[in-house]
This record gives structure tokens, sequence and C-alpha cells, in this order.
């Protein structure tokens, strides 16, 4: 994000803000920030006595302001850090009166997770005035792969559009898990890899044949024994391979494939624009469109539906999600 990039350049080259409001529902970009100021506004002398860090469970604003108000010793500054400000999401309007009147040698980092504050009220305007706010938005599942990619294209490495989706569909739009199953894979593989799906079964423990990935292309080319090969797996596997993340791929894979129906361009880069998808699973939805007209499109998606609702136990509590699965590859291939 180059928001984050311009905020850790302007740290570096001096440009210190007063006062760091960290907030949003994405922790990893504020953890990221909150953790360079940690490792990298002090020295590791000065560290010992002007570095605080506090939790929001075990404080009040009113400790956040009297630590805040303190002299460096021996230093030029000092930096107080409040993690899981959240906690204080009642009273942390109260901070206002300190943000409007700042200590000039406190650098105070405020990590506001998964909230954001008012913009309507003082302590968000005052902020803007003499601090920084940032807010770390969470990114939607199809904009996660991309991000991989640049992660790794930063770190000196590339990844295959297969891998990343698998990254995609079994740690979700956790950034945080993603970054730390990253590292492992640059860990053990030279800087220059291109990152595989054989890389990510080997090291991570996603199996490339049998996951959502694969099921999906399997539907969509009515390759029946594969699919059917795949849900005996999940059956087999279910704490891995739980029903709902399953179904709730495959909504997504046919809500976008009724979106292809719908388009008048079905050229690969206008297709690829309009289902926000990598260009590189195109063909996929070409494939699935020849198999599944519009008309039979619109009853899977109102099969998964009624599935979905099974899947959490309505109306199908005594059915193993294994044998749900199976009814529901049945109705989609009918």
């Amino acid at each position: 994000m180059n928001e984050v990039k311009q905020i850790v350049k302007d740290i570096k080259d001096g440009k210190i803000k007063p006062i760091y409001f960290l907030m949003g529902e994405e922790p990893y970009y504020i953890d990221a920030i909150s953790n360079f100021i940690e490792s990298n506004v002090l020295s590791e002398e000065e560290k010992g006595f002007n570095q605080i860090v506090l939790y929001g469970r075990d404080i009040s604003v009113d400790d956040i302001v009297s630590n805040a108000k303190r002299f460096p010793m021996m230093a030029e500054r000092q930096v107080v850090i409040v993690k899981e400000a959240q906690d204080l999401s009642r009273t942390i309007e109260k901070l206002v009166s300190y943000v409007e009147n700042p200590q000039p040698s406190t650098v105070l980092v405020i990590n506001y997770k998964y909230k954001k504050i008012d913009k309507r009220k003082a302590l968000y305007k005052a902020l803007q005035k003499v601090g920084l706010v940032f807010e770390s938005k969470k990114l939607y599942e199809n904009q996660v792969a991309d991000w991989i990619r640049r992660v790794l294209s930063g770190k000196g490495y590339t990844i295959s559009p297969k891998a990343a989706q698998m990254l995609v569909e079994f740690l979700g739009t956790d950034l945080g898990k993603i970054n730390n199953e990253l590292e492992k894979l640059r860990i053990i593989l030279p800087e220059g890899t291109q990152i595989s799906a054989e890389h990510i079964e080997e090291n991570i423990g996603i199996s490339k044949d049998f996951n959502n990935f694969e099921l999906r292309k399997a539907i969509g080319e009515r390759n029946t024994e594969k699919a059917f090969r795949i849900v005996n797996y999940f059956a087999d596997n279910p704490k891995d391979n739980p029903m709902v993340v399953t179904v709730s791929l495959l909504f997504n894979f046919f809500s976008q494939l009724l979106h292809f129906h719908g388009l008048h361009d079905k050229n690969p880069r206008n297709v690829a624009s309009a289902l926000k998808i990598n260009p590189y699973f195109v063909n996929e939805y070409v494939s699935a469109a020849r198999n599944f007209p519009m008309r039979k499109v619109s009853k899977v998606v109102a099969t998964l539906r009624e599935f979905d609702v099974k899947g959490k136990g309505v109306n199908a509590n005594a059915v193993p999600q294994g044998d749900l699965l199976k009814e529901l590859l049945v109705k989609i291939f009918n």
C-alpha cells in the first residue's frame, strides 16, 4: 500500500508526527506501522528509559495522557505505544484535550484495531490537524492475490496464479496469516524462486489437487469424476475443508458466471476487468459458460443458497457435511 510506504519513508527521513492514530478493520498494516516505529524511532540505548508499551484493557485514557506528557530521559524524544486501544472505545474521545496540545518530545502511537473513530467528532478533527490518522481497510477477496504478488515481488519472488489462489482460498483475507506463510516460504526457498502450487502443498500443507480451486475448475469443465473425487476427499477431511467455505466459493464462482453471461464484450481483457479476476482464470469462465447456460447457472445459484442454509444445520442437523456436498454436486450436474 502506497500510503504505508509513504508513512515509513517520512519516518526514515525524520518527518515524525507527534501522534499516529492507526485504525481500521485490517490489523496487518496497523501492526506494520506500529512495529516500524517501535523498532526504528529510538536507538537501542534510548529505548530502555524512553519507550513505553501500554495495553488498552489495562489502562485508561488518563494513563495514556500522563505517560505521553512525561519528558524523555537523555534523549530527544520518547515513544508511547498503546496496543489494543479499541478496548477504550467508550472513552477514547477524552483523548482530545491531549491531541489539541500534544507534548512535542513524545511520539504517541494508538493502535485502534477492527474499529474506526467517528470522523464527525472532535478527536478525529483534532488528530487531522496535528497528527496522522491512518485507516487500514480490509481487502476484498479478489484483491488479496494481487497483494500477495506485490509483497513477494518486493522481496524478490514471484508466484503462480494457482499458488496465489490456493493461499487465498485456504487462508481467506487475513493478511497477517498469509504473510506468516509467505515468510516461511522465504526461509525455505532461495530469492528469485517462482512459488508454485507444489511449493504450497509441500511447505504449507494445502493440497494442490484436492482444494476448492480444483473443485471449481472440475465443475466448470463438467468433469464429474474429478469433482466427486475432490468432494470425497473433503468428506474424509472435514476440518480442513469446511462446507461453508466450499459453498461460499462456489456461490461466488456461479454468481460471476452469471455476470459473464450478461457481458456483451467477452474479450478476455474486458472479462478480467468486469469480473475482477486474474486474466489467467478467464478461460475457466469461458469453458464453464459453455457447460452451464444462463438458465442453468441461475438454478445452480438458487441451489447453492439452499445448501448454504443446510450446511449451517437448518433442516439438515443429522446429515454429514460430506453427504450434503455429494448431494449438492448431483444437483449441480443434473
